[in-house]
């Protein structure tokens, strides 16, 4: 059975809308970040954690906690 956005409480809704403005708003802070990434400071290929950034809200979380390194300081 599917639930139709009608059907749906106006709190329901309210956290429909906003759960999907916080995994878009990661998604593009996580392209952002890779985009302006140099290659050297990503762990694996960019192409892949493109498209991993795109699986819901697991990807951005993903690339953001794993797929980064920082240059090291001395």
């Amino acid at each position: 059975m599917h639930t139709r956005w009608r059907d749906l409480s106006r709190g329901e809704r309210g956290v429909a809308i906003g759960l999907g403005a916080v995994q878009g708003a990661l998604a593009l802070l996580a392209w952002a970040d890779l985009a302006s990434r140099p290659a050297a400071l990503v762990r694996g290929r960019k192409p892949v954690w493109a498209a991993v950034i795109a699986v819901n809200i697991v990807g951005p979380i993903l690339y953001l906690r794993r797929g980064r390194t920082f240059p090291r300081i001395p």
